[in-house]
C-alpha cells in the first residue's frame, strides 16, 4: 500500500529537486546532476530511486529501454506536507514562530523582504 506523502530523507529530496528542475528523467540524468554536488555512485542513485518508487515518492515509466522517473506528487504538494509537519512537530503549529524562528536566524536580501511583505498583504486581502 502506498502512502500519500512519505517523508523524503535528505537525498531523496535531492533526487525530487532533481526531477522537479528537470522534468522526467532517467537514472543517468539524475545521477549527472546530483554528481556535481555529491559523491554519489550511480548504483546507489539507482538504488535510492527505486525505493523511491517502493515508497510512493516516484513513479516510474517501464515503456522504454531506459526507465524514466517522475515524482508522484508536483513540488508545492510534497513542500506544503514538509512544512506542515515540521509546523507540528518543531512548533506546536505556530506559523508565527516559525516565520520568527527564520527571520532571526537567515539575513534577508532586500528582494526577498520586498516578496515576504507582499505575501503577507495577499494574505491578510484574503482573510475577512
Amino acid at each position: 500500500m502506498r502512502h500519500a506523502l512519505n517523508r523524503p530523507t535528505d537525498v531523496e529530496l535531492s533526487i525530487l529537486r532533481t526531477l522537479w528542475d528537470l522534468g522526467p528523467a532517467t537514472v543517468r540524468q539524475v545521477h549527472a546532476v546530483l554528481g556535481t554536488d555529491r559523491d554519489l555512485a550511480y548504483t546507489a542513485v539507482l538504488k535510492m530511486m527505486q525505493t523511491m518508487v517502493d515508497k510512493g515518492l516516484l513513479l516510474r515509466d517501464e515503456s522504454d529501454r531506459s526507465h524514466v522517473y517522475r515524482p508522484s506528487q508536483a513540488r508545492e504538494h510534497t513542500l506544503k506536507h514538509l512544512v506542515d509537519d515540521l509546523l507540528e512537530r518543531a512548533f506546536g503549529g505556530s506559523a508565527l514562530d516559525l516565520l520568527a524562528t527564520t527571520l532571526a536566524n537567515r539575513k534577508l536580501a532586500a528582494s526577498e523582504r520586498e516578496e515576504i511583505t507582499q505575501l503577507l498583504a495577499k494574505a491578510k486581502e484574503k482573510r475577512p
